[in-house]
């Protein structure tokens, strides 16, 4: 007998998510992922000067920060074809390299570490054999005795207190947990020292944007000076600090992050083998050398890799109108043209149309629309993006680093790559991306101060800052790179004004529901034949969908039955 099995909200996650899944004999056979909060940023940006919209699109989430304003000030400069200085490239990367290693170390640890460690079991684990497994995978110097005593003692007075808080809340004695007590505890531990490093590894974005979440961006270049014994700049101290951070999360990352994921991974070989979903993936670059828009310069290559090939990477064009679409058949959303109808994000638009029932609701009717994301596709085809996407890309581009380490870890594992194509793989790809990133950041670094002791302190090009120079319409777009995935704005500006504005996020693909042809996106179709010992305790579909770091907040946002206003924003 068939089962329909309701998360809302999927917790953990940046958002607001609604995963409805059908169980028959034990197994998942369908699934339908809601985003329940409507996007309307793009509304909100029409008619303001191009230069202000960083601001605005920043505010998207405040989890992926900075990643909207990045993303937003690349698509202006590109359709008034202006060059940042290389300082500015560099410090980009480093904004998005210092987010990067923040965001997965987070999501590995604050949001999906305990749908594998129970917390309770680590409060019964031996702190001895705990700190011999620990230093058995890395030489991370708290690894001792008395730091694990210590862990465990602080998580048990606020057992015995019924102020269990972070930990609150789980499935904790589900038989799916399988880590021995003492690895419970070790997780547990880096659980702790995780939320100590993230916050130190975002102090790059302050240094660099003046505060964080939501630092400062600016069209054509960036917002800070230069000035090595200046004290209110960018100065040899500040500098400093900035490389004290980056070695502090390279050791984290490789002691502590990547060790505990193969580990963990080690326990769940089952979980290798299920929750792969769509067979296309789909990765749009970043991190240029030189300025961006030089593909070839990229760290992180752009690309297709369809039917899981890993011989061949097929080009993927942001431009081509018969090539990304998207379409709204199964959204709250309405086009001129017709719900069945696809349409290139440059001449894309957000009419609001909720036909959906009143919450709260036992079942969406599938039959109608049941989401406010849309569905984008490229040449037809579903597509995953995130960390796995472009671990995928990136191996099958034979991109050296990648395909290194990859290897590496699947030796580890003693595993091909099969293995990527699971639940652990997306986590695993996660983690190697962490890896690659904390030492690329480095590269960054280092061609920054070289730069600068090459006598070149420049951070803004304002030669096209004055409206006057610009055309009377231009159009451009950017395609990049979040923790989350591929991410893509597209900007028409008219007479000075934002005529149009467009997003393609990460969660607007994963998350999106079924296209015209009946096609499920990564979420949905992750979840088939992924098997759930008891619907009463769904753990196997919140391991499968956190596996995505999903943050709705890209793809949906505030909106009340009525229409009626929340808030109003007035800007002088």
């Amino acid at each position: 007998m068939t089962k329909r099995v309701v998360v809302d909200p999927v917790t953990r996650i940046e958002g607001h998510l609604r995963i409805e899944a059908d169980i028959d004999n034990g197994m998942i056979t369908d699934a339908y992922s809601t985003g329940t909060m409507v996007r309307g940023i793009e509304i909100i940006v029409q008619n303001r000067d191009p230069r202000d919209v960083w601001a605005f699109v920043g505010r998207v989430c405040g989890v992926c920060t900075s990643m909207h304003s990045l993303v937003s000030v690349r698509a202006v400069e590109n359709a008034l074809n202006i060059v940042v200085p290389p300082n500015a490239e560099m410090v980009r990367n480093l904004m998005l390299g210092a987010l990067t290693m923040q965001d997965h170390i987070t999501h590995f640890y604050q949001l999906q570490a305990l749908d594998w460690v129970d917390v309770m079991s680590a409060l019964k684990a031996d702190p001895k054999e705990a700190a011999a497994i620990a230093q058995s995978l890395s030489a991370w110097p708290k690894n001792s005795i008395g730091y694990f005593t210590d862990v465990q003692n602080t998580v048990k007075k606020y057992v015995e207190s019924n102020k269990l808080t972070l930990f609150s809340n789980g499935y904790w004695g589900h038989p799916e947990y399988k880590l021995p007590p003492a690895v419970n505890l070790v997780a547990l531990g880096h659980y702790l020292e995780a939320l100590e490093i993230q916050k130190e590894i975002v102090r790059i974005q302050t240094i660099f944007g003046g505060k964080n979440p939501h630092p400062n961006f600016l069209v054509g270049g960036m917002a800070c000076a230069i000035n090595v014994d200046g004290p209110n700049a960018i100065n040899i101290d500040r500098l400093s600090w900035v490389n004290q951070i980056i070695q502090q999360a390279e050791i984290f990352i490789k002691q502590v992050y990547l060790p505990d994921v193969l580990a963990i991974a080690s326990y769940y070989p089952e979980w290798t083998k299920v929750g792969g979903g769509l067979r296309n993936y789909i990765a749009g670059g970043d991190f240029p050398m030189t300025h961006f828009g030089d593909l070839n310069s990229y760290m992180m290559k752009r690309g297709i890799v369809t039917d899981r090939n890993l011989s061949r990477v097929e080009e993927f064009d942001p431009m081509a109108m018969d090539g990304l679409v998207e379409y709204v058949n199964n959204a709250w959303y309405d086009y001129p043209q017709g719900k069945d109808v696809g349409l290139h994000p440059s001449v894309g638009e957000t009419i609001l149309n909720y036909t959906g029932k009143t919450p709260p609701y036992d079942y969406l009717n599938h039959d109608e629309p049941y989401s406010w994301i849309k569905t984008p596709r490229y040449k037809g085809m579903a597509m995953e993006v995130g960390p796995l996407a472009r671990c995928i890309v990136n191996y099958a581009a034979g991109n050296e680093p990648i395909v290194d380490l990859t290897n590496r870890c699947l030796k580890k594992l003693n595993a091909d790559t099969d293995v990527l194509y699971s639940v652990i793989g997306r986590i695993l790809g996660r983690a190697m991306e962490a890896t690659l990133v904390s030492e690329w950041m480095s590269d960054f670094y280092g061609q920054l101060v070289k730069n600068i002791k090459g006598g070149d302190d420049r951070m803004f090009n304002g030669f096209y800052w004055e409206p006057k120079t610009w055309p009377k319409k231009a159009q451009g777009y950017a395609v990049c790179e979040a923790p989350r995935g591929m991410v893509a704005h597209y900007v028409d500006i008219e007479d000075e004004k934002v005529k149009r504005y467009q997003m393609v996020v990460p969660t607007t693909w994963n998350g999106s529901p079924r296209d015209p042809k009946g096609q499920r996106s990564a979420f949905e179709a992750s979840l088939i034949g992924v098997p759930v010992y008891d619907a009463t305790a769904p753990l196997e579909i919140i391991r499968t969908i956190h596996s995505f770091d999903p943050c709705m907040a890209c793809a949906v946002h505030l909106y009340t039955e009525d229409g009626s206003h929340i808030h109003k924003l007035d800007t002088i």
